[in-house]
């Protein structure tokens, strides 16, 4: 590799980087924002709203293990957020046949009219905190996160 190679390799380097933690910082902006909205004006925690939003698109209900994988998080952080959905009212766990140990949990009908209040609410702060951009910026970083999501995924594949 000749110098100018070297230097240029260095810049992309630290061009990657700078985008990782422009990227990171907004995540963070935008994650901390829709944890507080929904705290204030649900009284609602966003691994709820996650668990809620999954269950909310299999109307028929998944197994914990199901969950869990959708949310990639562990069965026991899915289980303590299912426990108490189940105690406010707003989910239902069922045993699911011919497997003793496995339950399917689906959202009761108080669980899913409260979700649709909620992914309404998502949908309106998103596109406030969201509104600096206009439709090409978003459409362009859609396809550059696209891009960049297929890549990451297959470098996981080829592990």
């Amino acid at each position: 590799m000749s110098l100018d190679q070297e230097q240029q390799a260095r810049v992309l380097s630290k061009e990657r980087l700078r985008f990782w933690l422009k990227l990171l910082k907004s995540q963070t902006i935008i994650e901390t924002e829709i944890r507080r909205r929904l705290r204030e004006e649900f009284a609602m925690t966003l691994p709820r709203f996650d668990v809620m939003s999954v269950l909310a698109r299999f109307p028929d209900g998944l197994k914990m293990s199901e969950i869990s994988a959708l949310l990639k998080v562990s069965n026991g952080n899915v289980t303590g957020i299912v426990d108490r959905l189940a105690e406010d009212g707003l989910a239902l766990r069922l045993a699911v046949s011919g497997d003793r140990r496995a339950h399917s949990v689906r959202l009761t009908a108080a669980g899913a009219a409260l979700f649709e209040r909620l992914a309404h609410a998502h949908e309106l702060w998103l596109n406030d905190i969201l509104q600096p951009l206009d439709h090409q910026e978003l459409h362009q970083t859609a396809i550059v996160l696209e891009r960049l999501n297929t890549a990451l995924e297959e470098a996981k594949n080829d592990q």
